[in-house]
């Protein structure tokens, strides 16, 4: 398998938004792995000179001939996989993410997050990033433990969407924004297009479920992907794997609507790898799973169910 790396250019990037008609800017092979860097920041955002943080010399030329569309974010991307097609599941198995910056940032913007009336002044702050420690120092004392992961990946949205801003979840995945995605962890997305279009952005050093204040510690991360794609295996959502649990996801701006969603799906999943009848899996589920709010900042919310798999071990096979 051949392993290939992506670096932020205004050329490797598209800033706000995903669209089926975006040309890749890569193609591999099924099985292949690639190394995708990502950076993260508005002008408004950066660190002043006398901070001493390092910039990536990146960002300043995408702010300057990149177009931005409706989203914040800048994703690094797509990267095409060869005889993709819509119906089938790309397999991204996360084998790596590393800090690329010395820094990040959080904001607060009067009019967003989870409590939007609340803050009237914006304010952006910046964190020292200690990649040998792995803390961020937030400026008023408290160390943070680092735990990174992307907060977008995801695949273009079927062709009928046209361009779809970045900001909202769905079933592309996207600003999926959920913290269990770190290096170990395998996303399953569903394929919508030719080539799958596959993207990563919105690197994150630590967030809390909920990302309440709207952003979480925004930086650019070096990521390593290995990229599998399963012909025919169509899905409806988003759902991931760790080396413990199953993880099944929903995005609704009615959080209830993305409780039921994403609870069907683990009472699905726990029955396509046991022999329990749905009314067992469904008890399994209230007894076991854990229902966890992703984030309530994007528009569409996110909830994820998160079952160990040790409870399913023992289990008989479906025949």
């Amino acid at each position: 398998m051949t392993q290939h790396r992506l670096d932020p250019s205004p050329a490797t990037v598209h800033w706000g938004h995903f669209d089926a008609a975006l040309a890749p800017v890569l193609t591999i092979e099924s099985g292949d792995t690639v190394t995708i860097t990502t950076v993260s920041g508005l002008p408004d955002q950066l660190p002043a000179a006398a901070a001493g943080f390092t910039i990536a010399p990146a960002l300043p030329a995408i702010h300057g001939s990149v177009e931005r569309k409706t989203g914040p974010h800048i994703c690094t991307g797509p990267v095409a996989i060869r005889g993709a097609r819509a119906g089938d599941t790309l397999e991204v198995r996360i084998k790596a993410v590393a800090l690329r910056d010395d820094w990040g940032f959080n904001m607060i913007r009067p009019g967003a997050g989870a409590l939007p009336d609340d803050f009237q002044q914006g304010r952006v702050i910046h964190i020292g990033l200690d990649a040998d420690r792995m803390i961020g120092r937030l400026p008023f004392g408290t160390d943070i433990p680092l735990r990174p992961f992307f907060g977008i990946m995801g695949v273009a949205p079927p062709p009928a969407a046209g361009t779809v801003s970045s900001v909202p979840p769905g079933r592309h995945g996207g600003n999926i924004d959920n913290k269990e995605l770190v290096a170990g962890t395998t996303l399953y997305l569903p394929v919508h297009t030719e080539g799958a279009l596959f993207s990563a952005g919105d690197g994150h050093g630590a967030q809390g479920d909920g990302e309440v204040c709207l952003t979480a510690i925004e930086t650019g991360l070096i990521g390593t992907f290995e990229l599998h794609l399963h012909p025919g295996r169509r899905l409806d959502w988003p759902w991931a794997e760790t080396p413990t649990h199953l993880i099944t996801m929903a995005f609704d701006p009615d959080l209830d609507a993305c409780v039921t969603v994403a609870l069907r799906e683990m009472i699905a999943a726990i029955c396509s790898r046991s022999g329990l009848s749905r009314e067992d899996a469904y008890t399994l589920c209230s007894l076991a799973a854990d229902l966890r709010i992703t984030q309530v900042v994007n528009g569409n919310k996110g909830v994820h169910v998160m079952l160990e798999k040790r409870y399913l071990e023992d289990l008989p096979r479906p025949t």
